[in-house]
């Protein structure tokens, strides 16, 4: 099987093209390297995939639609795009650019799966399209018409044009939305890995509201897992919920760092940021019975490992 792979160097991107590799496929991966973070750390993410004989990488835009009908060869099964312009509190600073990212570059690669007659598209959704849902635990077919970020509103406006896509091109369409990813390779804006190197070097960390937020925090493996199975499986238009299923609060996951690290935090309470959502909570019954999905990962197993590799690097 050939895939593209889009954010092939992050850190979703990178633990699926390592594990596509493993099954024996073979990849056009993608990545601008943008430096939205180091992009240091995402070449160090694809490495060891760069080695390999069955992985090409190319770096571009996924606007660049010159660029992308270079990397997807002629006999290219699937695409999984998981590159976007990430992060909840930087589309309010930006918003223009999240939308001209998430939604132009998603339209650039619907285009050429309908030109290439691709059979199917893996779309990376998130979490943050339910909102302020207050109903939990968050269903597929919950309303999300009501995003409280630019980011959101972008992954939303991601998962109707993949259905449009679909219905006018028959295009097999599965969009995943994601709960609150951690591992090893983790962003370094992203909580855990946040949290951990400030309790690390001995700085308080932020906690922007009293830490009642609760968040579904699903390890890497887990999702990777959920990839996969939806690439196996991807026919019509579905959209799947891929999390662990088991919400904690802020305060009671620094309390799991601080076990991870045997260390002690120093906490800041701040007034809470504008686009956080109060929580997430993933209902993964249609993921369980329509791919098997069985997140098997809990946050007390799962940190350890993460803070195993933050320890290395």
């Amino acid at each position: 099987m050939k895939v593209l792979v889009t954010g092939a160097a992050g850190f979703i991107g990178s633990h699926l093209c390592d594990r596509l590799l493993a099954l024996g496929w073979e990849i056009a991966g993608v990545d601008n390297f943008d430096d939205f973070y180091d992009p240091q750390i995402k070449r160090d993410n694809i490495a060891s995939c760069i080695t390999q004989d069955n992985f090409r990488l190319l770096e571009a835009d996924i606007r660049d639609k010159s660029a992308m009908d270079e990397a997807i060869a002629k006999d290219v099964d699937v695409i999984v795009h998981l590159a976007a312009r990430a992060g909840v509190r930087p589309s309010i600073e930006q918003p223009a650019l999240y939308a001209d990212v998430n939604i132009n570059g998603t339209v650039v690669l619907l285009e050429i799966a309908r030109e290439r007659n691709l059979r199917k598209f893996i779309f990376a959704s998130s979490s943050s399209v339910y909102g302020n849902n207050k109903k939990v635990p968050f269903s597929e077919d919950d309303n999300v018409d009501y995003p409280i970020s630019p980011y959101a509103a972008t992954k939303k406006a991601g998962e109707l044009i993949c259905h449009t896509y679909h219905h006018l091109y028959g295009i097999g369409m599965t969009c995943l939305r994601f709960f609150t990813v951690y591992g090893p390779r983790q962003r370094p804006d992203l909580a855990i890995h946040k949290f951990a190197r400030l309790i690390e070097a001995g700085q308080p960390i932020p906690i922007y509201g009293d830490g009642t937020m609760r968040r579904d925090f699903t390890y890497i493996d887990d999702i990777i897992d959920g990839v996969v199975a939806a690439i196996d499986t991807c026919a019509g238009y579905e959209i799947y919920n891929l999390g662990e299923s088991r919400p904690i609060t802020v305060n009671d996951l620094i309390a799991e760092i601080e076990r991870a690290l045997g260390k002690k935090a120093a906490r800041e309470y701040l007034p809470p940021q504008p686009g956080d959502v109060d929580q997430t909570y993933a209902d993964v019954t249609k993921a369980q019975r329509d791919l098997g999905y069985q997140p098997s990962t809990q946050i007390a197993a799962g940190l350890p490992k993460f803070v195993t590799w933050l320890r290395r690097v």
